[in-house]
């Protein structure tokens, strides 16, 4: 579990394939550097998020502690914009939160949904407005103006929802938030990774779990909610 405020910028320093023949079916294997002020008190089989993913440390140095391994799955990199990553390329990170840890941001998983594309980078004053679309449409369900939203692992806010198959979310990145996250840098075009309110999900399950298990009668109780909403739209 993470809070979706991102402590540092690593560089990721190596990419190796992994051995598929240990891994059924490959993989890539990510060290990542210049993120000592994370490692303190790292052990092996900690989780940490990179870019907005859960992953699993697989090696560190023990010495300086400047660096640390993760193995990234196949999956994963069909699902994430970790498959484009490059040496050099920076990357956002966050220890997986202590029970004693302020709640600054919101609940974050580090299991990313999807990626979005970002369709523009408005500047807006000292603050940045990112403009996206997800590349599967779905989620644009669960995204909801002034709900919560993960870029890259990052907790943001959303300021706009337009809804459609040309669909798109905004969100405005203050300027402190610019010099903390690496989706600050990015242009359009690029891909972010994409994970929405888990809350979202559950309230959707809840709901359909409701109606579809309960008699038809029950639908009497969605009209009439149906038509008080309607009733009181009339009124204004």
């Amino acid at each position: 579990m993470f809070t979706g405020l991102v402590e540092t910028i690593g560089t990721v320093s190596s990419l190796e394939p992994l051995d598929t023949s240990a891994s059924g079916g490959g993989g890539t294997s990510l060290t990542i550097s210049n993120c000592e002020e994370i490692l303190g008190d790292v052990h092996l089989g900690d989780s940490i998020s990179v870019n907005g993913t859960c992953l699993t440390v697989t090696a560190f140095d023990t010495a300086s502690k400047t660096w640390f391994k993760v193995g990234v799955a196949p999956e994963t990199l069909r699902r994430t914009n970790l498959g484009s990553l490059t040496t050099n390329a920076r990357v956002n990170l966050e220890r997986a939160v202590q029970g004693e840890t302020r709640m600054g941001g919101h609940f974050v998983q580090g299991h990313v949904d999807t990626i979005a594309t970002i369709v523009s980078a408005t500047p807006d004053a000292n603050a940045l407005v990112l403009r996206l679309r997800p590349r599967e449409m779905g989620v644009m369900r669960y995204i909801v103006e002034k709900g919560y939203v993960t870029l890259d692992g990052a907790s943001l806010t959303v300021t706009k929802v337009v809804d459609g198959e040309e669909g798109y979310f905004e969100i405005m990145l203050i300027a402190y938030t610019q010099e903390k996250i690496v989706t600050a840098g990015k242009k359009a075009g690029e891909d972010v990774n994409v994970e929405i309110d888990i809350v979202g999900k559950y309230v959707e399950k809840s709901v359909e779990g409701y109606f579809a298990g309960t008699a038809g009668g029950n639908m009497s109780i969605l009209e009439k909610m149906v038509e008080r909403i309607v009733e009181q739209k009339l009124k204004k």
